[in-house]
């Protein structure tokens, strides 16, 4: 059995193979071919566009991908999501299409722009966007450099963005969310219909679920009387219980949990005046929940 991976080209791949490399599967790359190898001898790589993700995946050609919602709801294609992955290119957050004008333009709704031009990449899901208020606009496809053409080649621009500082910096405007993306592992219903190679997605989807989950946190260990233990457990926020053990004397118990990082510097000191002992912080590389 061989399943058929597609990473995203582009703007993703370096964060996708990075992610991919927390779950434990090095990807080999080569500026030559778009093709790519793999620690695991089931799995190869396809390097491909977003954009044009979910056809391949849909052909055939590819088992399963990871893209954007953005771009299945765009393709129209009926597959199947089997993992939402909350990354972006610099962020772990969803990215947003947003509808944006020029800062200093009179719009200030989408009903303000009837008969206007609207540019953007995602064509068809900006159609239904306006479609859906009984707005009349003509959508006209962008090769890129979107947020260059207001006001001289459209009137308004939907254009995605994951902390709007771009169209900041071309003084625009936004003005509405046209939807929320995150990005999704989708498989065809052929590949998800045989055994070895569902089994296997599902392998892949639960890893890179486990490496996201784990960024940003940290596992933390300690020791504490059995006394002290609950002026302890107030202080920790757990993932779902923190793992309690007894140790060789009696007395004392051992505490496991995971909490986010950035709150370790506030948590550590309060668990030591709780009496906690033999504090540790520790990285993780996968959350599998």
């Amino acid at each position: 059995m061989k399943l058929r991976v597609g990473v995203p080209k582009g703007s993703l791949q370096e964060s996708t193979i990075a992610l991919f490399k927390r779950a434990g599967l090095n990807i080999y790359t080569s500026s030559r071919s778009y093709f790519a190898g793999t620690d695991d001898p089931e799995i190869e790589c396809m390097l491909i566009r977003a954009q044009e993700m979910a056809r391949y995946v849909d052909h055939g050609v590819l088992d399963c991908g990871l893209t954007g919602r953005d771009w299945v709801v765009e393709s129209g294609l009926d597959l199947i999501s089997t993992a939402e992955l909350v990354y972006a290119k610099q962020s772990l957050g969803k990215v947003r299409w947003v509808l944006a004008v020029p800062e200093d333009s009179s719009f200030q709704s989408a009903e303000d722009l009837a008969g206007k031009i609207i540019a953007t990449e995602l064509v068809n899901v900006t159609r239904n966007y306006f479609a859906t208020r009984n707005v009349p606009v003509k959508v006209e496809f962008s090769w890129g450099a979107t947020e260059i053409k207001p006001p001289m080649l459209a009137d308004a621009i939907v254009e995605i963005t994951e902390t709007g500082s771009s169209l900041r910096a071309n003084r625009l405007r936004i003005m509405e969310t046209v939807m929320e993306s995150t990005t999704q592992l989708i498989t065809n219903k052929t590949a998800w219909a045989q055994e070895d190679k569902r089994r296997k997605i599902e392998s892949l989807g639960l890893m890179l679920c486990g490496a996201i989950y784990a960024q940003g946190r940290v596992g933390l260990m300690l020791n504490v009387r059995k006394l002290d233990l609950p002026a302890v457990l107030a202080v920790l926020p757990a993932l779902q219980k923190p793992t309690i053990s007894t140790l060789s004397d009696a007395e004392w118990v051992a505490v496991n949990t995971i909490i986010e990082e950035t709150t370790a510097w506030r948590i550590m000191p309060k668990l030591k005046a709780a009496k906690a002992e033999g504090i540790v912080e520790y990285p993780l590389n996968k959350v599998v929940l």
